[in-house]
């Protein structure tokens, strides 16, 4: 009779139990989906002022998306490059073309109000604000060298100019003959108050920049204040984005990976040292990487392989026909790749969305500006990449559409190319465009 009694309460324990974990797993499951944010599926009507609304916009444009977004042209900027919000709200852009920093400040209702921040600069870049004790910077990179202004919130232009940094290799550099391809400088400051500085390659490929003084295709750090330069990492053939992960001193790049790769593999395709273009189309993959301290990253010697079982995540290296046929350079010393992006996409400006006022179910992640290809046989990039951030892994997850829609597929047409993205003190997220002389506004809208 013992026995018989007890039987219903295990039997009673047993379907709690099982329904407790079944309802711990499902709490872990929809956890998971809804952790996970929407990409772009959306296609939205860009809102144009009627005082913006000349070409491209003097006909109807649309943007993909995410749910609950809307997109607006905020102002009109020929060839906008980067941007950072002041700590008042204003935003600065680089318009290396006239040598200008421009500031753009909100009106009310009406149109921002944009003026010369600074002029006179020689291709002007990258731009960031940054505190020291109590003093706050503003970083101005050019070609040749790196300028901080000391800002006081509301500043209408640029005050208190320092030269930090001189000698920067630009195409005025003799050796260079008036040739660089990469001359625009980017740049980042960590919490320590060092500052880095990426000189970027002057070619597609080649072995000179890796004994140049400085070596190009580098990322070279300094004191706030400009001295004590050294060779932080290396083998980064263009590094447009620098960005740090906010609460860390990981600094993270963007990288324009090489064109017209040669096929490297002795197999039975015959193509072996051939400019094959169905594998020029895929190959190399752009880079979105964490860099350390005395790191190399392969360039010209090694390219990243996104064909092996881990995808683009963590990439081996192939040797470069051009360059290391031989395997005179170990790629297997090389400092592996974090995360790759679709060859040719051009990812330019690289923003963490942490510790901002963005919607909060993206605001653990990283945005990359895709500029867009111009020698693959169909086109690519042109959009807003967004990449979830792991916290446990420390890793970067797959890549998902923020923003797309200045390529339209069917014809191949491009309107707009992004450049920089930068979150204003509403949350909302600023792009500039450098293509179509554009500063668009990604809006959440809340209660949607």
């Amino acid at each position: 009779m013992v026995a018989f009694a007890l039987n219903p309460i295990r039997m009673l324990r047993g379907i709690l139990t099982a329904s407790l974990l079944s309802l711990m797993s499902l709490e872990v499951f929809t956890t998971a989906v809804l952790s996970k944010p929407p990409a772009a599926s959306v296609e939205t009507k860009l809102k144009v002022p009627s005082t913006m609304a000349y070409a491209p916009f003097n006909t109807s444009r649309y943007l993909k998306v995410p749910p609950n977004f809307s997109v607006s042209v905020y102002a009109r900027i020929n060839k906008a490059r980067f941007m950072a919000v002041a700590p008042n709200g204003d935003l600065l852009v680089s318009q290396p073309s006239t040598g200008k920093v421009l500031i753009v400040r909100p009106n009310g209702n009406k149109d921002p109000i944009i003026s010369d921040f600074v002029t006179g600069l020689r291709k002007p870049h990258d731009i960031v604000f940054h505190k020291i004790e109590n003093t706050t910077y503003i970083y101005i990179s050019e070609t040749h060298q790196i300028n901080r202004f000391i800002y006081k919130s509301g500043d209408l232009i640029a005050k208190n100019r320092q030269i930090v940094v001189t000698g920067l290799p630009d195409s005025s550099t003799r050796e260079l003959k008036g040739s660089y391809g990469h001359e625009l400088k980017n740049i980042a400051l960590d919490a320590n108050h060092k500052l880095y500085v990426s000189i970027a390659s002057r070619c597609n490929a080649c072995k000179e920049d890796t004994v140049s003084t400085p070596k190009r295709g580098a990322i070279y750090q300094y004191n706030g204040n400009g001295t004590n330069q050294r060779l932080f990492a290396q083998g980064l053939r263009n590094a447009e984005g620098l960005a740090f992960l906010p609460s860390t001193n990981d600094l993270w790049v963007a990288v324009n990976n090489r064109d017209n790769i040669a096929y490297p593999f002795k197999d039975n395709s015959g193509n072996y040292g051939k400019i094959i273009p169905s594998y020029v189309d895929n190959h190399p993959p752009e880079e979105l990487t964490r860099v350390r301290d005395g790191g190399n990253y392969g360039w010209p010697f090694c390219n990243p392989n996104p064909d092996t079982s881990t995808g683009v995540n963590n990439m081996p290296f192939d040797r470069d026909y051009e360059f290391n046929a031989n395997g005179s350079v170990n790629c297997n010393a090389m400092d592996r790749i974090s995360k790759g992006i679709q060859a040719h996409s051009a990812p330019l400006g690289l923003t963490f969305l942490q510790n901002t006022k963005f919607p909060s179910l993206y605001s653990s992640g990283v945005v990359a500006g895709l500029h867009g290809s111009w020698n693959r046989q169909k086109k690519t990039g042109y959009k807003i990449a967004y990449f979830p951030w792991n916290s446990t892994t420390k890793t970067l997850e797959e890549e998902m559409d923020l923003v797309n829609g200045w390529l339209v597929p069917a014809t191949q047409e491009v309107w707009g190319r992004p450049v920089d993205m930068a979150v204003d003190l509403q949350g909302n997220l600023l792009i500039s465009d450098d293509y179509s002389g554009t500063i668009y506004k990604l809006s959440y809208n809340y209660g949607s």
